[in-house]
């Protein structure tokens, strides 16, 4: 059957989490794009709507429970030197309940509020697509 993202495109979801004018980055440490920090965000199961899912792996990756989100715009992520093909959709919100954590501790060891204006050094490509939509 094989997995989506690198035997076929894979479905996934990302979520632009807003504190004022800062937005919420975990460092991944897996493929695609380790080592940078990411937005929210994972794969979306077979007959799960992508708001769903966005909400379950917020909840997974950060502890946070979202309320209202928005759509703010889709990113296709392709690498030749990872193998990696991800069509991703991208929402936004700042309507959260409680305060994030590491869930993840091997997949998303750290996190931090960034200002927009102030992103660390290596950001992956999907965040700063996300951001540029802002």
């Amino acid at each position: 059957m094989g997995q989506p993202g690198t035997d076929f495109p894979g479905l996934g979801v990302g979520l632009v989490i807003k504190r004022g004018r800062s937005i919420l980055l975990y460092r991944r440490t897996k493929m695609p794009e380790a080592g940078h920090w990411n937005i929210p965000g994972g794969k979306v199961d077979h007959m799960e709507s992508s708001e769903d899912a966005g909400r379950r792996e917020t909840l997974e990756e950060t502890g946070l429970t979202i309320g209202e989100m928005r759509f703010l715009c889709v990113y296709e992520y392709r690498s030749a030197s990872d193998g990696h093909h991800w069509v991703s959709l991208i929402y936004v919100t700042d309507d959260f309940t409680g305060e994030p954590r590491v869930m993840e501790p091997d997949k998303l060891p750290e996190f931090g509020w960034f200002d927009i204006d102030a992103l660390p050094e290596t950001v992956s490509k999907f965040t700063l697509h996300a951001v540029g939509h802002l």
